[in-house]
């Protein structure tokens, strides 16, 4: 057996092939949503993954401020940041997000679940989150995912 034939090949970041996808955030739990957008990002869908390159697609979300919060999160869930001043640390309930910032609702979720180093950074710019059915990427010919579908 000539094992020089059976050598593991690597993608890098010439030889990535990135396609363009959109997702309808529309009656989706935006936990569920946010995962399959992060498993999209990353690139684990593909054959060709490897967890050291950005080998993921640049995904298109449409209709943030449709998304689903299921349970009490809807008026119990905090999210917190902090001025950088003494005492300034600040709290914002979830329905105030959604009706002032939905795309930032969708953002946090999906920034979460990326990681926390310089490539979990270079992953999440691309992500393109907008509010409506309309998005600024036609030229790029993007493929409608249906996420109820991705396993």
């Amino acid at each position: 057996m000539d094992t020089l034939k059976y050598k593991t090949k690597f993608v890098n970041k010439h030889t990535v092939q990135k396609r363009w996808l959109v997702v309808d955030a529309e009656n989706q739990p935006l936990g569920r949503l946010a995962s399959m957008v992060a498993f999209l990002l990353r690139g684990k869908h593909k054959p060709s993954y490897s967890p050291h390159v950005d080998c993921g697609d640049n995904v298109i979300v449409i209709n943030a401020e449709k998304v689903k919060i299921t349970g009490s999160k809807l008026l119990q869930k905090e999210l917190v940041y902090y001025t950088g001043y003494p005492g300034g640390q600040r709290f914002n309930k979830i329905n105030h997000l959604l009706k002032t910032k939905p795309t930032f609702v969708v953002e946090h979720a999906v920034r979460g679940m990326l990681p926390k180093n310089r490539l979990g950074r270079r992953i999440f710019k691309n992500l393109h989150v907008y509010i409506g059915p309309e998005h600024k990427h036609q030229a790029q010919q993007p493929i409608v995912i249906n996420l109820n579908e991705i396993k």
